[in-house]
């Protein structure tokens, strides 16, 4: 049985945890309403741009001379998995969630006969992946220098990615992140990224429309930026799903501690209620042996 000081030490250490995973919580959630606030107004513009593509795709026939990132290497030998993580921890299962969406991803294509590389965006989940695929991981990209991934990310990550499909490095890209729902739900999420897939084309106003210059070019100039919208926003959705997952768990964890504390208190109370007992039964016992 512990001692009355080991107890008190328990008790004091449990109380200095607490302390901290409150403040994590509170920072948590002061980040959260910022990065929602970020990830909801990146919605509507990827969502337009979407059907402006699909409005041009619908006008064009894919064949060998449309733009590549649209018409695809001919080939689905080799997949990419691009895995988008933090470089924090204390946020849950956020990261693992990824990571394990995308081994389930990577397990099933490989199953099909395809050859699987990863790509790998933050520092949590890496050591997972290269001890499962130690061979396979192509290229990481380092956000630690970073204070929170932005646009300027995006467009390195997505300049990177498009080097590796030009030079025949993978014949298709697959993106994993974690799409914020609300602070106690974030859904890992795969999308395909390279080849663009053919977006859906928006409903038909009616109204005549000239492209000048034609359709393919245009698409040609807006499929890298749609590119990086994606992974932009991708970006954003990890950063609030992150604070959600963060705040959630350090919340829990102070609870837990709360609990504890508690039990200790009484078992604490307990001994020393024990103790005092037992010296006032030896004070008695001596005082009758006189």
């Amino acid at each position: 049985m512990a001692s009355l000081k080991e107890l008190k030490g328990r008790i004091n250490s449990v109380k200095s945890t607490q302390k901290i995973t409150k403040a994590k919580q509170m920072v948590a959630a002061a980040k959260l309403r910022k990065a929602q606030s970020a990830a909801e107004a990146a919605r509507p513009y990827a969502a337009r741009l979407a059907e402006v593509m699909g409005s041009l795709a619908a006008k064009i026939t894919v064949s060998e001379s449309s733009p590549k990132l649209l018409a695809g290497t001919g080939k689905d030998q080799v997949h990419l998995l691009v895995v988008a993580n933090s470089d924090k921890g204390l946020c849950g299962a956020f990261n693992s969630n990824i990571v394990k969406a995308a081994l389930v991803a990577a397990r099933d294509l490989e199953a099909q006969g395809k050859t699987v590389l990863f790509y790998l965006v933050g520092r949590k989940g890496r050591a997972v992946i290269r001890r499962n695929y130690p061979k396979a991981v192509l290229a990481s990209f380092d956000t630690t220098e970073v204070r929170e991934p932005g646009y300027g990310e995006a467009e390195k990550i997505a300049a990177e990615l498009v080097e590796l499909y030009e030079s025949g490095k993978f014949d298709v890209a697959h993106l994993f992140y974690a799409k914020f729902k609300s602070a106690l739900q974030q859904d890992p999420t795969q999308q395909q990224i390279i080849p663009v897939p053919a977006p859906k084309a928006a409903a038909s106003t009616g109204a005549a429309v000239e492209y000048e210059p034609d359709e393919e070019e245009i698409l040609g100039a807006l499929l890298p930026r749609y590119l990086k919208t994606q992974l932009f926003g991708a970006l954003l959705e990890n950063q609030a799903s992150e604070q959600g997952a963060s705040m959630t768990a350090m919340d829990n964890a102070t609870r837990n501690a709360g609990e504890l504390i508690q039990k200790l208190t009484i078992q604490y109370n307990r001994s020393r209620q024990a103790a005092i007992t037992t010296e006032l039964i030896e004070i008695i016992a001596g005082a009758e042996a006189l």
